[in-house]
């Protein structure tokens, strides 16, 4: 029932055409007995939202857009199994779950868009990560953030070990060569055929592991890296991880892996050693972000003023969007124009400048990172690269 947030799914619900719209987020709990009291505060948060959906939209078909939502109470498996937190969104066409590895405040919103703001800033966030762990007997991926590593259950087209991979292509444990004079490899069409007893035993073996971590490789690109967009981190034997990356085509994969030897490291060590890898690139790679920003400011090719960054995104002539972690800025963005209307009023729940800044930088082919208050530039909450 509920997915992983992607950048690839966040795009999709930031295209969403105007529609009556419901959003709700809920932190959860992993664990008894805390867990059993997240259907209770659910339950109570539907009567909210159908409450507000009644009062902002009379005429809308309440029991449509709500039976979705509802469903859900009665899902035990859905409950017992969640992680850190929820975002259910619906409309009139379309209704997703997630299930979140951070903590969310509660929100019910009812709007002519979903709501995405706490969607936003867990997609830009630089700390999180896929580690990849490499051995011929089996393949595991993980997701985490530097605070929590989960599994991730593979599709079927990842094939879980070698055998699944080759299947009768799987050259026989107890020969090099094929009885009627040729190897596998000329039965497969490559260009060069051996009689039966050469190649060596440990050419094929070294031949299978090859096209084994092609199909594997393929298969995590297509299903996980491309959709999310994470950096990918390989976990195995040094020797395994460097014939890895001589068959991968796959551009998330990070220069530096995680060393492991025949025996696996607890989820718990092989999350510290992934986070710690991502702290420092994301270390280096935001001084590198920072650098290009200091020698382009005084070029007027790079700016920390809100009403600035706001119309030049909407020209869709900001290339890298920068916005401090945790900070508001009460306000409206004109959609069009990017014309930036802050808000003094103190409303606490006035749309949020810096968000609706990430959507349009997005929605116009740009790049955001959300930075941490200390090396941010400049006072405003966000900091703008434009393009060459």
């Amino acid at each position: 029932m509920s997915e992983r947030i992607s950048r690839e799914t966040l795009n999709e619900l930031i295209k969403m055409e105007k529609q009556t719209c419901l959003s709700l987020y809920m932190p959860t709990h992993r664990s008894f007995p805390e867990r059993e009291q997240d259907p209770i505060r659910y339950k109570n948060m539907l009567r909210e939202l159908r409450e507000r959906l009644q009062a902002q939209h009379p005429e809308a078909d309440a029991a449509a857009l709500m039976k979705p939502f509802e469903a859900l109470l009665d899902d035990h498996d859905f409950w017992i199994y969640q992680r850190d937190g929820i975002a259910v969104l619906c409309g009139e066409n379309f209704f997703r779950v997630f299930s979140l590895q951070q903590t969310v405040p509660e929100y019910v919103i009812v709007n002519s868009h979903p709501y995405l703001k706490p969607l936003l800033r867990i997609v830009q966030s630089t700390d999180r990560y896929q580690v990849l762990c490499l051995a011929r007997d089996k393949v595991r991926l993980f997701e985490g953030n530097s605070d929590v590593l989960d599994e991730v259950e593979l599709v079927p087209e990842v094939p879980r070990n070698l055998d699944k991979a080759l299947g009768s292509e799987l050259t026989e444990k107890d020969q090099s060569g094929h009885p009627g004079g040729y190897s596998s490899a000329g039965e497969r069409g490559d260009p060069q055929m051996h009689e039966a007893g050469g190649p060596d035993k440990q050419a094929e073996i070294d031949h299978d592991r090859d096209r084994f971590f092609r199909v594997v490789d393929r298969a995590i690109l297509d299903h996980y890296s491309r959709p999310s967009g994470l950096p990918l981190i390989l976990a195995g034997l040094p020797e395994n991880q460097s014939f890895f990356r001589a068959q991968s085509h796959n551009p998330k994969i990070l220069k530096e892996g995680i060393n492991l030897g025949q025996g696996s490291l607890d989820v718990r060590a092989l999350q510290q050693r992934s986070s710690e890898l991502m702290e420092r690139r994301n270390s280096e790679r935001l001084s590198g972000i920072l650098e290009q920003y200091a020698t382009s400011k005084p070029q007027n090719q790079a700016t920390d003023d809100l009403r600035e960054i706001g119309s030049a995104a909407a020209q869709g002539k900001v290339g890298t969007l920068l916005v401090e972690a945790d900070r508001e800025v009460p306000g409206q963005v004109d959609r069009d124009t990017g014309a930036v209307l802050l808000d003094e009023t103190g409303d606490r729940t006035a749309t949020d400048v810096l968000d609706e800044l990430i959507l349009l930088v997005l929605e116009r082919g740009g790049d955001v990172d959300v930075v941490p208050a200390e090396r941010m530039p400049g006072r405003s909450g966000a900091a703008a690269i434009y393009r060459f």
